[in-house]
């Protein structure tokens, strides 16, 4: 069990860095955590954790980013406890999601730290989202290192034993607890692990990911832990803030390893400058994986020639694709393989075929999010598993995937089935490879005919300099006959001085031209208006809520 190893490591290499937290919202400095330090930490918590909870207990984290984080992860699942990684109430942005999460888990206790407990217990307005909660307040950077003498020892864990409830972004639903066990936490934290090749004790990994989200928690708590490797990480504000903090990181190690989705890859293109960057060397980038969104050719070509005068190798740029269901990693393309792209016939693809693109007609342009690592995925219709190049529902089957969803009987019956996960996302295999095509729930049909709304946000977002790009929405609302297209789009800075009619209609024609599509209404609003998940990804059934209730104030 992966557990273990952290013990392990401590016995092993007892100094060596483990953990280190770059404070930018604070002193500025770089505080690390040993590997002796974390498993001395996480046993003291442990201990105290077992004082005022039990067997089945959820534990709610509602710690800022940083080494108290890590602490208190690891602690809780050293007590046998259930971990429940949320965040600081003042994350700006999603107080609604954290008042839900709270309130689903029903937490028995909350650890958080001493700078923070003012803003825990006033959120929500009544106090902890309004749960009555009533349970006990551990403060992580409070708990006496001593404590850890009395540790006896990690539970007799199984591997179907519940770890953490991992909730979901909430991009077509609202967010659901995914029970991730221990066993999918090993598997899935090895998984990541072979696919960066990375060399044990050697290898630093450099990211800014938040650590409640599953992305953030398996890179930065959980993979390293399988070869003893040091992580570097710091807040994502201060990310959102200069990221070209991230490229200062990176490039303090020799061999290193990170990621991020794909928006963050274009607003580091739109936000870094030459004076940032100016003496950095990037050749030390591995893997710098692009998931946990649809990745976006473009965006791949231009940041890979806007930092190669760095060092960046263009084979470090890795695609890949996964979800919290699978704990968060299903496929990437290989190490030092450069990014693939594959233009389809537009048409063919919306029908259900990927026909390589030979100049004939619009094309769409996917990118390879590589293959499976110890798991199997299958393309599946309702009338069972396709071939290679039939578009159909992503399924996944592996160690890695969770068992249920949390108190939802109903939904676990409908999306994990003997032993499947049904992703909800279209996908097709083409040369072995696989190929994201979009949400199930977000296709916009109109007439009979499929289309995918990424595909339309791109043609949208390079119609006019005037909209920000990986900030459109574009979904389907009912019609008379049929569904109607409706695209809402923030505008740029650039483009503040473009009259709107005038995006508007550059945005019709270029619609029309790519898709054979009317766009029944265009929203052009002001920055920030687009809602995303906590992960990044476009919130289009949030999107569209706004504007069918009249709640999007068009510039």
């Amino acid at each position: 069990m992966l557990l273990a190893r952290v013990a392990q490591w401590a016995r092993e290499i007892p100094d060596a860095p483990a953990y280190t937290f770059v404070d930018h919202l604070g002193d500025g400095a770089r505080h690390t955590l040993t590997w002796r330090q974390a498993d001395l930490k996480a046993r003291a918590l442990a201990v105290r954790l077992g004082e005022v909870a039990g067997p089945g207990d959820r534990v709610a984290l509602l710690v800022p980013q940083g080494l108290s984080y890590v602490v208190a992860m690891l602690g809780t699942l050293y007590a046998g406890l259930v971990a429940v990684p949320l965040f600081s109430p003042d994350l700006p942005g999603h107080a609604s999601r954290l008042e839900h999460a709270f309130a689903d888990a029903a937490p028995t206790v909350v650890a958080t730290t001493r700078a923070t407990l003012p803003l825990i217990t006033g959120f929500g307005g009544t106090g902890f989202g309004g749960t009555g909660f009533e349970g006990t307040v551990v403060l992580v950077d409070a708990v006496s290192d001593l404590l850890a003498d009395e540790f006896a020892g990690l539970p007799d864990l199984d591997p179907d034993d519940l770890a953490y409830l991992q909730y979901t972004s909430g991009s077509t639903r609202s967010p659901a607890g995914v029970e991730i066990t221990h066993g999918n936490v090993s598997a899935n934290a090895a998984q990541l692990y072979s696919a960066f090749r990375g060399t044990p004790r050697t290898s630093t990994a450099a990211l800014w990911l938040p650590l409640f989200h599953d992305m953030g928690l398996i890179a930065t708590i959980m993979a390293p832990i399988v070869g003893g490797n040091h992580v570097a990480f710091m807040d994502p504000v201060a990310f959102v803030m200069k990221p070209s903090r991230w490229f200062e990181l990176l490039a303090s190690f020799d061999d290193v390893f990170t990621g991020g989705p794909n928006f963050a890859y274009e607003y580091c293109l739109a936000r870094c400058t030459d004076d940032e960057l100016a003496g950095l060397d990037l050749s030390g980038v591995q893997v710098m994986l692009n998931g946990a969104e649809p990745v976006r050719p473009a965006t791949v070509e231009r940041f890979n020639a806007r930092f190669a005068p760095y060092g960046l190798r263009p084979e470090a740029h890795t695609p890949a694709y996964g979800l919290a269901e699978a704990t968060v990693f299903v496929t990437a393309t290989g190490r030092d393989e450069p990014a693939r792209f594959t233009s389809f016939r537009r048409d063919s693809l919306n029908a259900g075929r990927a026909v390589p693109h030979a100049g004939d007609g619009p094309a769409s342009t996917l990118v390879s999010c590589g293959r499976p690592y110890g798991q199997e995925i299958r393309i599946v219709a309702d009338a069972g598993p396709l071939p290679e190049g039939h578009v159909g529902e992503i399924w996944v089957k592996g160690p890695n995937v969770a068992r249920a969803y949390w108190r939802d009987p109903e939904r676990t019956a409908r999306v994990f089935a003997d032993g499947w996960l049904r992703t909800g996302d279209l996908g097709v295999v083409h040369d072995g490879e696989l190929y994201v095509t979009g949400r199930l729930k977000d296709l916009v049909i109109v007439d009979g005919r499929n289309h995918y709304p990424q595909d339309i946000e791109t043609t949208v977002q390079e119609a006019d300099e005037a909209i920000r790009r990986d900030h459109v929405a574009a979904f389907a609302v009912p019609g008379d006959d049929t569904e109607r297209l409706v695209v809402v789009a923030e505008r740029s800075r650039r483009g503040a001085g473009t009259p709107a009619p005038e995006v508007e209609r550059r945005v019709r024609a270029a619609v029309a031209g790519g898709h054979n599509l009317a766009v029944h209404d265009f929203v052009l609003v002001e920055a920030g208006e687009v809602p995303r998940t906590s992960s990044g990804k476009i919130a289009r059934r949030a999107c569209r809520e706004a504007y069918l209730a009249g709640a999007l104030a068009g510039v």
